[in-house]
């Protein structure tokens, strides 16, 4: 508990040093009003609620894969990581901790979103379902540090770490239903979106601030967890598996 609570505190030096990572705190709310904006105008503003939040969950994949898909192997570039494995520390709570700082800027991407929407653009994003908004809101949270971890894992070991991550934002968004709902996407795309924990985050969150009862909670709040559960699995499998390598081919930085 001492390595993971180290690494969160790191992870949030970091984005105190180095406030580029906390970028998308200022694009959000700009985002928010552009989609509330095109929907009121192509007469669908029953979408226009949603879609202002939609840049919380932009921001939170943004921060998943660059913020925290990138802590190991930025640690690799800089010739640091050969010292966090040497250290008494095990590598996997360090990594665990600074992935998991990512829910702090998650958290305030939400708050000044909903704010922004709210008493802004004038949306109505009223949370009339609390208690299944807040099993989905941690959830979430949960879902996007697992697969930071695998990201962060799986980024050290694949050749082309640099294009996946440049080119995995915006085909995610649609996937995971983030502006428009899973159900307005053509339907050979609808069952990839399945395995999006975004996709049931965002279908959960517009079904919140619904006035009407939320259909099968229980089976989507639990589609996320699995979904976060198996990412989790498989970052900490991939992880085991660089240590393994490093320690055999004795490459723990780029030379």
């Amino acid at each position: 508990m001492t390595a993971l609570r180290a690494g969160f505190v790191l992870q949030l030096r970091f984005y105190r040093r180095y406030p580029d990572l906390l970028v998308p705190l200022l694009t959000a709310p700009v985002y928010g009003g552009i989609f509330a904006m095109i929907l009121s105008h192509n007469g669908r503003p029953d979408l226009a609620g949603a879609a202002s939040l939609a840049p919380f969950y932009m921001s939170l994949w943004w921060f998943a894969l660059f913020s925290g898909g990138w802590i190991i192997q930025t640690d690799r570039w800089e010739g640091t990581l050969e010292y966090v494995v040497g250290a008494p520390a095990g590598l996997a709570a360090v990594v665990c901790g600074r992935v998991s700082a990512i829910a702090i800027p998650g958290v305030a991407a939400f708050a000044e979103t909903w704010l922004f929407a709210r008493y802004v653009l004038h949306s109505d994003v009223t949370i009339r379902h609390w208690d299944i908004f807040l099993a989905s809101f941690a959830l979430t949270l949960f879902a996007t540090v697992a697969t930071a971890l695998l990201m962060a894992t799986t980024f050290v070991l694949a050749r082309n770490a640099v294009t996946f991550s440049n080119s995995a934002s915006y085909p995610f968004y649609v996937l995971g239903g983030i502006l428009v709902p899973v159900a307005l996407l053509p339907s050979w795309l609808q069952p990839l979106s399945k395995g999006v924990f975004l996709s049931w985050s965002a279908d959960l969150l517009r079904a919140c601030i619904s006035a009407a009862p939320v259909p099968n909670a229980g089976f989507r709040l639990g589609m996320i967890a699995l979904l976060g559960t198996a990412a989790l699995v498989a970052g900490a499998a991939v992880l085991r598996r660089i240590l393994v390598q490093v320690r055999r081919t004795g490459e723990l930085v780029l030379r």
